[in-house]
């Protein structure tokens, strides 16, 4: 009897599941790029060389170091200090104009700032990978549903020829196509799951983890469309693109690299103080103060006030070439966004129900032994090249997004823009992802029994 709780508790370890491990939480196209803003080797690497500018700025301000200066005279042999005839114990220090170490702590300053927008140019281009990698992603679970589908569909086909051929309605030809259908869509089901695998492994390096760290991500390739004003576009482009913001910066460093060869007339100040010592003679104080001479007047204006001359009209000129191609740019990404949405429409509105109709008329017409195999064949592989096509515009929409928000240097949601309301026929258009379609079609097989496919 003792044994029995025992026992019984036994039971129910043995019964009871074992504690699963939480899952891990799926991350969201934010959750993403903060990851990798936080976590990426390289852009970490640029916030040390941000420190580094920074710490060379603050050198800047820095003192040259003074100078102590012992003379010892009239010594009777090269080693007898302590016989020496006459002494000087000094402190001497170089004090620089004024202006010249404020301009050049501003010098420092505008090349710390040309660094942190490297780094800024650098996290842009990172969150477009980010981005590109996110929706990669999805478009590869995409094709593997569409792909898993397909396999579906041409099981399904085969069974129905199957049982056409043990009827004698169809010869066995036909039975033979099938079977290599499925064949083919089984291979295209395992290039599916590598191109998952491949697609995550590279978001993970992005993240700076390793390759192989399980992921799951929130969302799908669908999006809202939305429409934006290309004057606006194009003046946040100006204002916030890194390289312009560099390039300025670059500009202001030049002038003041030309004032500073300017500020060279001006010299510099040696100041000192030393204990002078005679033996026999009293202590006396020697005080130093020694200014340069700008005899060769000529040398700052053939070094540096030319080359700072130089650096600001060829400056200028890229500044100009790179103002252009900023607005190439935006030109370029916000057409293609456009023609993406366009595209996608296109595709909800007409394309895809006129090819799921499509094909229901051909698996009808196939049941009632009105069409071969090979033209049944045909048109699923239509359907399917139209699931995928649509995805691919899903996914160029979203790229496309992506690639406005780097060439105009911020988010799109900090921009004032219409979102396109959906046309009621097609609010429901996530019906067009391969779960949907997969769900549906797994509803219609029901209804095969002598009546319409899409009925």
């Amino acid at each position: 009897m003792r044994r029995a709780p025992r026992i019984l508790l036994a039971v129910a370890a043995f019964l009871l599941p074992a504690r699963l491990p939480a899952q891990e939480a799926r991350l969201s196209l934010e959750d993403c790029v903060a990851l990798a803003l936080e976590q990426n080797h390289l852009l970490r690497a640029a916030g040390e060389n941000v420190k580094a500018s920074l710490a060379r700025a603050r050198q800047a301000w820095a003192l040259p170091q003074p100078t102590l200066d012992i003379d010892s005279d009239l010594q009777p042999g090269l080693t007898g200090f302590d016989r020496y005839g006459e002494r000087y114990v000094g402190v001497s220090q170089t004090v620089p104009f004024p202006l010249r170490t404020w301009t050049q702590a501003g010098i420092a300053r505008r090349e710390s700032d040309e660094v942190v927008a490297d780094k800024d140019a650098l996290a842009l281009d990172l969150t477009f990978q980010v981005t590109e990698a996110f929706y990669a992603v999805h478009l590869a679970q995409e094709q593997e549903g569409y792909a898993q589908l397909n396999l579906e569909l041409a099981q399904d086909f085969l069974a129905m020829t199957e049982t056409k051929v043990a009827a004698g309605d169809v010869p066995r030809v036909e039975q033979v196509r099938a079977g290599v259908e499925v064949a083919r869509a089984s291979n295209e089901v395992r290039r599916a799951e590598a191109g998952v695998r491949l697609a995550k492994a590279r978001m993970n390096v992005l993240l700076a983890r390793n390759p192989s760290t399980p992921l799951e991500l929130a969302g799908d390739l669908r999006a809202p469309l939305a429409s934006f004003q290309i004057d606006s576009l194009r003046a946040s482009a100006v204002e916030s693109r890194p390289e312009l913001r560099k390039n300025a910066l670059a500009l202001e460093r030049e002038s003041l690299q030309k004032k500073a060869g300017y500020l060279s007339y001006l010299p510099d100040i040696d100041i000192g103080a030393a204990r002078h010592t005679i033996r026999g003679e009293p202590k006396t104080w020697d005080v130093t103060l020694s200014v340069a001479l700008p005899l060769y007047f000529w040398q700052p204006a053939i070094g540096e006030i030319a080359e700072a001359s130089a650096n600001q009209r060829a400056l200028r000129e890229e500044r100009a070439q790179l103002l252009d191609a900023v607005q190439l740019e935006v030109e370029e990404t916000h057409a293609s966004l456009a023609a993406a949405a366009d595209q996608i429409q296109v595709f909800e509105n007409d394309i895809l129900p006129q090819a799921e109709e499509a094909y229901g008329m051909y698996m009808f017409s196939y049941e009632q032994g009105e069409i071969s195999a090979l033209e049944m064949i045909e048109a699923w592989r239509t359907l399917n090249d139209v699931r995928t096509s649509y995805a691919d515009a899903l996914y160029e929409y979203g790229i496309a997004t992506a690639g406005l928000e780097r060439s105009i240097g911020r988010a799109l949601r900090e921009i004032h823009h219409e979102v396109e309301p959906e046309d009621p026929g097609v609010a429901g258009a996530r019906k067009h992802s391969s779960v949907g379609l997969r769900e549906r079609y797994r509803l219609q097989r029901r209804f095969r029994g002598g009546r319409r496919w899409d009925e």
